[in-house]
């Protein structure tokens, strides 16, 4: 499968995803964009087309030392964080058309263990 094609697909099972799935005030969206090298993640309220809260492992004092998926755990922690500050308690969960496994899931768990309710 050529990477083009590849994208295309992910691409098409994102808005299949994005179709149902929609963040409020009380509930947000967390999404979720994994790079090659790097992870990022979003709170975002669709009702008024804002982020609520970010977090990536570029920031500082986000990433811990060790693997991509320890990372993306860590940027999970952080945004849960980040959410109870803004004072978010439930979200949402969009992981962009990718599989709910390594780096998205260790996303997704290190917010369910930092408090925020999926």
């Amino acid at each position: 499968m050529e990477a083009a094609e590849k994208r295309l697909h992910r691409v098409r099972r994102h808005q299949r995803v994005r179709r149902r799935v929609s963040g409020s005030s009380e509930r947000p969206r967390l999404a979720v964009y994994r790079s090659n090298r790097h992870i990022y993640a979003q709170l975002i309220d669709d009702v008024a087309a804002r982020t609520v809260a970010s977090a990536s492992d570029m920031e500082s004092g986000v990433a811990a030392d060790g693997n991509k998926t320890a990372r993306a755990k860590a940027v999970g922690e952080a945004l849960a964080r980040r959410a109870r500050e803004a004072g978010v308690e439930g979200a949402v969960f969009d992981r962009g058309g990718r599989l709910y496994q390594g780096r998205v899931a260790a996303v997704a768990e290190g917010a369910r263990e930092g408090g925020l309710r999926i």
